[in-house]
C-alpha cells in the first residue's frame, strides 16, 4: 500500500482540499456542513455553511468559493460514512463565497436562468477569474437529476450552462495551457476533455461526443470517479471510488496509472507544499486527510498563493 501521512482524523466526510501557503489545508466537511482548516493536526471551523459544502477553490479576491450540493442522507456502516439520497430538509444547491478572515458567507448563485442548481459539486477558476463548475444532481428512490457543467463569474453577475447532459459530472479541471477542460463522470468512470474556444465557450467540433467531448483512455475494471487535479505534465489525477485511490490519466494517450489508498471512497486530491510536490488527498468514508509525495509536481492553480 502507498505510504502516506495522516494530517487529520475524525473529519465528517472531508472533500475539497485547498493547500495554503502557510502549510495549513482547507477542507469541507460535507456531513458537518462546514469549511474547516487543518493545521498541525488540529481542525478548526472557518465557516458554518449547512447543506452539503463540496468542492472549493480560492478565487481572484482571495475568498474561498464553495459548491454546496444541498446535503445528503447519511449512511453509517461498519464505522464508515457514506452519502445517500436527497435529504428530507433539502433546500436546493448553491454557489457560496466565504471570507477566510471573518467566516462571512455570501450566496452567489442558486439557479441558472431559472433552472435551479441541484447539487453543485466541484469548480475550477480560469486565469480570467471566471470559474467552471459541475452539478452532480441529487438522487431519489426512483429517479435522478440530469445535470451538466456551468461557467460563472466570481462577482455573481453571470452564469451559463455550457454542457448538458452529462452522467453525474463531478471533478473538473483545466489543462496547463487552459485550452482544454476536463470533466469526470462518477457513474460511468469516464473523464472527458473539451476544447475551449474562449472563457465559458467550448469548441464543439470533433471528439467522441456530439458536443465535441473527447474520452480520455481509462483503465480496466469497475470503479467510480470523483474529483480531480491536474499535475504539471498535464496528467489528470482522479480520485477513485470502489478500489480506492488516485487514477492517473494522460490526455496524450499514455498508459493510465493508479496509486492505491486505504479508503474505498477516496474523493479528492490537490497539490501543495514546496514545489507543489505533495498531494493532499481526502479519504472520506474513514474521515481522514492525508498527504503523500507525488512523482510529478502539481499544476499551480490560478490564484493559489505560494
Amino acid at each position: 500500500m502507498t505510504e502516506f501521512t495522516v494530517l487529520a482524523e475524525g473529519l465528517k466526510f472531508p472533500e475539497g482540499p485547498i493547500a495554503l501557503a502557510d502549510g495549513s489545508v482547507l477542507v469541507v466537511e460535507i456531513a458537518r456542513g462546514t469549511l474547516s482548516r487543518v493545521r498541525d493536526g488540529h481542525v478548526e471551523v472557518v465557516a458554518e455553511l449547512g447543506g452539503g459544502p463540496n468542492g472549493a477553490a480560492i478565487g481572484p479576491d482571495g475568498a474561498v468559493y464553495v459548491c454546496n450540493n444541498g446535503g445528503f442522507q447519511w449512511i453509517e456502516r461498519n464505522g464508515l460514512l457514506f452519502p445517500g439520497e436527497e435529504p428530507e430538509n433539502y433546500g436546493g444547491g448553491r454557489i457560496e463565497k466565504v471570507d477566510l478572515a471573518t467566516g462571512r458567507t455570501e450566496i452567489l448563485y442558486t439557479n441558472c436562468q431559472g433552472q435551479p442548481l441541484r447539487g453543485p459539486n466541484d469548480l475550477v477558476f480560469d486565469r480570467h477569474g471566471g470559474f467552471w463548475f459541475t452539478d452532480h444532481g441529487k438522487t431519489r428512490p426512483r429517479e435522478r437529476d440530469r445535470t451538466g457543467v456551468f461557467y460563472a463569474k466570481a462577482d455573481g453577475s453571470f452564469i451559463r450552462e455550457v454542457i448538458f447532459p452529462m452522467e453525474g459530472p463531478n471533478g473538473i479541471g483545466l489543462s496547463p495551457t487552459e485550452d482544454e477542460l476536463y470533466v469526470a463522470e462518477t457513474p460511468t468512470g469516464r473523464v472527458w476533455a473539451f476544447s475551449i474556444a474562449e472563457p465559458g465557450v467550448l469548441k464543439k467540433d470533433g471528439g467522441d461526443r456530439p458536443d465535441g467531448g473527447r474520452l480520455l483512455p481509462g483503465r480496466p475494471g469497475y470503479y467510480l470517479f470523483d474529483s480531480l487535479a491536474v499535475d504539471g505534465r498535464g496528467n489528470v489525477c482522479v480520485a477513485t471510488i470502489i478500489d480506492g485511490g488516485i487514477t492517473i490519466l494522460s490526455p496524450r494517450g499514455d498508459a493510465p496509472g493508479f496509486v492505491p489508498l486505504p479508503d474505498i471512497v477516496t474523493t479528492n486530491i490537490c497539490f501543495g507544499g514546496p514545489g507543489l510536490g505533495t498531494a493532499f488527498v481526502t479519504l472520506s468514508s474513514t474521515g481522514r486527510l492525508v498527504s503523500l509525495p507525488w512523482p510529478e509536481r502539481g499544476l499551480k492553480l490560478n490564484f493559489q498563493a505560494g
